[in-house]
C-alpha cells in the first residue's frame, strides 16, 4: 500500500459496496449535497443487478423484477431518468409443474398460503385438500416471538400445501428451505394477521382484504432492457452529482478514528467522516471484527444460497408449441434439478426489441444446502435444464445460444429468529459514531426493500452530527 498517498478530505461519507443498496444510499447522500465515494470490489456495479444479452437479444443476467406496489423500486427507476422504461409484465400468468403435469397457478394465496382451498383443485390430493380445510376446525395457535413459515402452514394445513405450493413459492425469492424460513421476516404481515385471528385461513383473508384497499396497478415491473440498466443509471446519476465511482477497489481494513473513519483499500488509504457499508454479511463481518466483534459475530452466522441462472435463445419458429404464460415453478419435493422456468420472450414486451426472430427463456438451478451444481461444466448445466423443459413442456428445440450465470453466494437466508438478529446488528452497530449497514441481508431481499435500506442507512448518515458539522465547516 502506498502510504504516502492518504487522503484527508474533509466532509466524505464512503459506501462501500456497489450494488443497489450501496448506490440507493449513495444517491441519496450525493442528492444532500454530501461528499461521496463508492467503493465496489468486483468490476462493475449492480451486484445481483446485471443486464445483458444473448445472441443480440437484451436480457437480465440476474433479478429481472421488482415489487411495483412497493414504491423504492419505482422512485429510484423515475429518479435517475428510467422512468418511461419502467413496464409491468407483458403476461403474469404462472404454472407449477408437479407431478408431471404443467397446472394453472391458483389465485386467492400468499405466498402459496390459500385462503381459499377450493382454489387448490388439480393441484393437491383430495387428502392435501381435507388437511387445507381442517385448519378450519384447529385451535388457535401460539406463534410466539417468530416460527418457521413451512412448519407453521403444515402443522395448520398439511405438508402437502407447504411441499407443492409455498415451498417452490419461496424458493423462488429466497432459493432457501420454507422449513426453516422465518414467517416474520419473509411475509410478515402474515405473521401478524395469524397472531390476531383464530385461524391461517382468516389470517390469509384479512391480508387480502387490506391488499385489496391499496391503490390498483400491476404487483410487478421490469425495466425495459432490464432492470440491469438501473444500478448503471444511478451510478451516472451520483457521479453527475459530484460523487465518485471506483470499481476493482476492494477494502481491506476498516479503523475508527477520533475524527471519524479510515478506510484502507488496496492501493491507497480514505479519510472518511461517516461510512455506509453495504458489503454481503461475510464481508461486513470482516470488516467490523475489530470495530464491533458483537456486529461481526452475528453477520458471520449470516448463511447464503447459491444458485445458477441458465440462458437460452431459440430461434422463435422452432419453439411454436410452448404454452403461453410467464413461465413454471417446480417443487422440490418432485426431484427435478431446476426450480423455476421464465419464458422471457412471452413475460417481456422487450426482450425482442434485439432479435425478434428468437424466444428466450432462462431456468434457475439450486437452492440453500444444494450447492453440487456449482462445479457442473456450463454445457451440463445446459443440458440437464433442456431436459427438464423437455419434460415439462415438450421442448425438442435446440438453442442458438447459451448464457450461464453463477451467483456464488447470490441470497441470503432468513431462518426463524432472523429479525431478532438483525436487531442485535443494528445496535451494536449504532455505538460506532458515523456507521450504518445496509443491504439484502437485514430486512429483505427484494429490489424496493433493498433501496429503502439504502436510503435508511443514507438517512441515518445524514443525521449524524459529526457528519452535519465537518459539512458546515467546509462550506
Amino acid at each position: 500500500m502506498n502510504t504516502d498517498n492518504v487522503d484527508r478530505t474533509r466532509g466524505r461519507v464512503v459506501v462501500i459496496g456497489g450494488g443497489i443498496a450501496g448506490l440507493a444510499a449513495a444517491h441519496r447522500l450525493a442528492g444532500a449535497g454530501r461528499n461521496v465515494i463508492v467503493l465496489e470490489a468486483s468490476g462493475r456495479v449492480g451486484g445481483k443487478l446485471h443486464a445483458g444479452e444473448i445472441a443480440g437479444a437484451p436480457v437480465d443476467l440476474g433479478a429481472e423484477s421488482m415489487l411495483a406496489r412497493r414504491p423504492e423500486g419505482v422512485e429510484l427507476a423515475r429518479a435517475v431518468g428510467l422512468g418511461d422504461r419502467v413496464q409491468p409484465p407483458a403476461t403474469a400468468t404462472a404454472s407449477v409443474w408437479t407431478r408431471d403435469v404443467l397446472r394453472p397457478m391458483p389465485k386467492g394465496h400468499v405466498m402459496g398460503v390459500p385462503g381459499d382451498p377450493g382454489a387448490l383443485a388439480g393441484l393437491l390430493s383430495d387428502e392435501g385438500l381435507r388437511a387445507v380445510v381442517r385448519d378450519r376446525a384447529l385451535p388457535p395457535a401460539e406463534l410466539g416471538d417468530d416460527v418457521a413459515i413451512g412448519a407453521y402452514v403444515a402443522e395448520r394445513m398439511g405438508r402437502e400445501i407447504v411441499d407443492r405450493l409455498v415451498e417452490p413459492l419461496l424458493g423462488g425469492v429466497y432459493a432457501g428451505d420454507s422449513y426453516r424460513i422465518s414467517m416474520k421476516a419473509a411475509v410478515p404481515k402474515l405473521f401478524e394477521a395469524a397472531r390476531r385471528h383464530p385461524t391461517l385461513t382468516d389470517a390469509v383473508r384479512a391480508v387480502q382484504a387490506a391488499a385489496a384497499q391499496a391503490p390498483a396497478g400491476p404487483v410487478f415491473a421490469g425495466i425495459a432492457g432490464g432492470v440491469g440498466l438501473l444500478p448503471r443509471a444511478v451510478a451516472e446519476a451520483v457521479a453527475a452529482a459530484g460523487g465518485e465511482i471506483r470499481t476493482d477497489t476492494r477494502v481491506q481494513g476498516l479503523t475508527r478514528r477520533p475524527d471519524g473513519w479510515e478506510v484502507r483499500t488496496e492501493r491507497d488509504v480514505l479519510h472518511a467522516d461517516a461510512v455506509v457499508l453495504a458489503t454481503p454479511a461475510w464481508s461486513a463481518s470482516e470488516l467490523l471484527a475489530a470495530e464491533s466483534p458483537a456486529a461481526a459475530a452475528e453477520l458471520a452466522t449470516i448463511e447464503y444460497a447459491s444458485m445458477v441462472l441458465v440462458t437460452l435463445a431459440f430461434r422463435r419458429a422452432d419453439v411454436t408449441s410452448l404454452p403461453a404464460g410467464s413461465g413454471f415453478l417446480v417443487p422440490p419435493v418432485d426431484g427435478r434439478t431446476i426450480k423455476a422456468s421464465t419464458f422471457s420472450s412471452h413475460k417481456w414486451r422487450w426482450v425482442d426489441e434485439g432479435a425478434d426472430d428468437l424466444f428466450v427463456l432462462r431456468a434457475s438451478i439450486g437452492r440453500y444446502g444444494e450447492e453440487e451444481h456449482l462445479g457442473w461444466d456450463d454445457a451440463d448445466l445446459a443440458a440437464v435444464s433442456l431436459r427438464d423443459l423437455g419434460d415439462a413442456v415438450g421442448l425438442t428445440a435446440k438453442p442458438v445460444a447459451t448464457e450461464v450465470t453463477r451467483w456464488i453466494g447470490g441470497l441470503p437466508q432468513y431462518p426463524v429468529g432472523h429479525p431478532a438478529r438483525v436487531a442485535r446488528i443494528r445496535d451494536a452497530v449504532a455505538k460506532l459514531p458515523g456507521l450504518r449497514v445496509c443491504g439484502a441481508a437485514y430486512d429483505g431481499v427484494g429490489i424496493p426493500a433493498v433501496i429503502a435500506d439504502g436510503r435508511r442507512a443514507a438517512d441515518e448518515i445524514l443525521a449524524t452530527p459529526t457528519l452535519a458539522r465537518s459539512t458546515e465547516s467546509d462550506e
